[in-house]
């Protein structure tokens, strides 16, 4: 087995996401748990870019580490919640070391699932117009559900002012 640079960047980039996993669940405050799902986010858009899907690691880097990041800092800002730590409950250590086990055998399942799996030789243009591919697939066979989607996402923009608004006018309604 060769040991290629790709080969390492990818795995630095896989242990600091599954890294970003982890201590998304165990960190207690809600600031540092954002943190680290960006390092994961960030993370996912290095291994596009090994995949040379450069286009999908900048919507990730733009949208998920942009934008739902700092979507998720506001609501933590806007919203009341108890900072302070709460102690560690009975069994702390015992949970920790399950939280092990099962990254381990997580890992472990991966690893004998890909070890001798072979997609075969065909032959694809992967590097050739990604936007371009990516423009003409959404374009033309899922022109549908892209409208579809764009309509919903309006309703739901709609449906937010409102909702808003009527919070607004019962404040009001109380003074």
């Amino acid at each position: 087995m060769t040991v290629s640079g790709e080969f390492i960047a990818f795995l630095a980039l896989a242990l600091v996401a599954i890294i970003g996993g982890v201590l998304l669940l165990n960190l207690k405050k809600v600031v540092h748990m954002v943190v680290a799902l960006v390092f994961t986010f960030l993370s996912i858009a290095g291994i596009y870019v090994l995949l040379s899907a450069e286009f999908l690691a900048v919507v990730q880097i733009l949208v998920y580490s942009g934008a739902i990041s700092i979507i998720m800092l506001f609501g933590i800002m806007l919203t009341k919640h108890n900072d302070e730590d709460e102690g560690d409950s009975k069994g702390g250590g015992w949970r920790k070391a399950f939280l092990f086990l099962g990254v381990l055998a997580f890992g472990a399942v991966f690893y004998i699932g890909i070890y001798n799996l072979d997609f075969g030789s065909a032959p694809a243009a992967l590097h050739e117009n990604n936007p371009e591919q990516i423009g003409i697939e959404l374009y033309s066979k899922y022109v549908i559900p892209f409208e579809l989607m764009s309509v919903l996402l309006l309703v739901a923009f709609v449906g937010a002012i409102v909702l808003s608004r009527n919070d607004e006018k019962e404040e009001a309604d109380k003074e």
